[in-house]
């Protein structure tokens, strides 16, 4: 995914694990202490497989309630929506009354 990803330009790191997922996402929004980014090259969107999303669930509910930029997007992954997820479109939906 990270691959296809940067042939269109898009930057990113694979992280297979738990911790590799919450180095990476604390890197990008700078919380949990460690380095990130600085502040005029921060991201607006990050975007994350389904797959990792599940595994920083709380960090990422957590940090889409402060508003703050990157945005989460997430995205399935090579294989398909996870069983059970939600997708964009079910939630669009259900936002607006009308089936997309």
């Amino acid at each position: 995914m990270v691959l296809a990803f940067r042939l269109v330009g898009v930057a990113g790191a694979i992280a297979e694990t738990r911790q590799e997922v919450l180095e990476s996402f604390y890197r990008v929004t700078g919380k949990g202490g460690t380095a990130s980014v600085p502040v005029d090259e921060i991201p607006r969107v990050l975007i994350l497989t389904e797959n990792a999303a599940t595994l920083i669930q709380e960090e990422e509910l957590d940090w889409q309630k402060t508003g703050q930029y990157p945005l989460i997007v997430e995205v399935p992954g090579l294989n398909g929506h996870l069983t059970g997820r939600r997708t964009l479109t079910d939630a669009i939906g259900e936002a607006i009354g009308v089936k997309v």
